[in-house]
């Protein structure tokens, strides 16, 4: 009897031993198992990961390209516009000049010829081409001119035969002018030529280019 229960209990400690050594069999697989698919999913992911690089860098590239050229065409539209801008402005001025300088030599032979038999007709003409100062100050002086006119029995004519603008904007011009006249009266019989460099200061009032300012340079 003895020995019959010493056989079963070795028999039954290899049966333990052997179904352990099968557990610790199957726990090694799962785990080999489960690092592999570990590693076949990082690389799975390692090689999404570029791929997807690859897929979006043609796309941003394109974004790019897209924003560089827009940015390019906008800056050269806005630069066009300001360069076309600025052209206008210096055609303005330089018409406003001329418009000045023409109206300024026609008004100093109106301001530098003078007839006796004619002076309230002349006066008029003189302040209908002026403005401003210029044209407050002659008003005053007129009536005492006028006279002087009369008894000396006074005529000029006066050309312009060189003239220039100095500055200029389109509301204001100021024109230099060199100037012949040709003056006699009751005590110089003979004509004689005064030579005068006149600074003329055009203003645009009504649309209309008159001397607000007349200076003897």
């Amino acid at each position: 009897m003895t020995v019959t229960v010493t056989t079963d209990k070795k028999t039954d400690d290899q049966a333990e031993t052997v179904d352990d050594a099968i557990g610790i069999e199957e726990t090694a697989e799962e785990i080999v198992e489960s690092e592999a698919d570990s590693e076949s999913d990082d690389e799975d992911t390692d090689e999404a990961e570029p791929e997807a690089a690859t897929a979006s860098s043609p796309g941003w590239r394109r974004r790019v390209l897209v924003g560089s050229v827009a940015f390019v065409f906008v800056a050269a539209l806005a630069l066009s516009g300001f360069l076309g801008w600025k052209l206008w402005q210096a055609e303005q001025v330089a018409q406003a000049g001329q418009q000045a300088q023409d109206a300024a030599v026609a008004y100093a032979q109106i301001l530098t010829s003078i007839d006796a038999n004619k002076v309230d007709e002349n006066f008029d003409q003189v302040l209908a081409g002026a403005t401003g100062e210029f044209k407050d100050m002659y008003s005053q002086s007129s009536v005492q001119l006028r006279q002087l006119l009369i008894d000396n029995k006074a005529t000029a004519h006066g050309v312009v035969v060189q003239s220039a603008v100095q500055s200029a904007s389109k509301d204001k011009v100021v024109v230099l002018l060199f100037v012949d006249q040709s003056v006699s009266n009751s005590t110089v019989p003979d004509p004689r030529i005064d030579r005068s460099r006149i600074k003329m200061t055009m203003e645009k009032v009504d649309g209309q280019w008159r001397a607000s300012k007349v200076e003897l340079a």
